[in-house]
């Protein structure tokens, strides 16, 4: 039996609103499909240092986020990245997340799956 799949801008309005009750600020930089659009996050700590996850499907069928592995040296670099991803699903949802702790907060990010 398949669990029901949590909406995409359900996942996306939590994500902001635990960014912004621990103190961070979250913005959307792409809307994408409001059910099954594919959810990532760039993951900045005080403005640096931006990662990029995205939740993907697992083997089992469940969610989890992974960091892409990109290098992003700086904002050209990081326009030319979205612009490529957003090109190839076009229903993506790129948010921005500036928070302090982002490696614990990224590490939690897993219970909104």
């Amino acid at each position: 039996m398949t669990e029901p799949r949590l909406a995409s801008s359900v996942l996306v309005s939590a994500l902001l609103r635990r960014a912004e009750a621990e103190g961070g600020f979250g913005t959307v930089l792409a809307k994408g499909d409001s059910t099954a659009g594919a959810v990532a996050v760039i993951l900045l700590e005080k403005g640096a240092n931006p990662r990029f996850l995205e939740r993907l499907l697992q083997p089992d069928g469940s969610y989890s986020w992974r960091e892409s592995g990109q290098v992003i040296e700086n904002e050209r670099e990081l326009k030319t990245f979205l612009e490529r991803r957003q090109k190839f699903d076009p229903d993506l949802w790129i948010l921005e997340l500036d928070i302090a702790s982002a490696e614990r907060f990224a590490a939690e990010m897993n219970a909104f799956s």
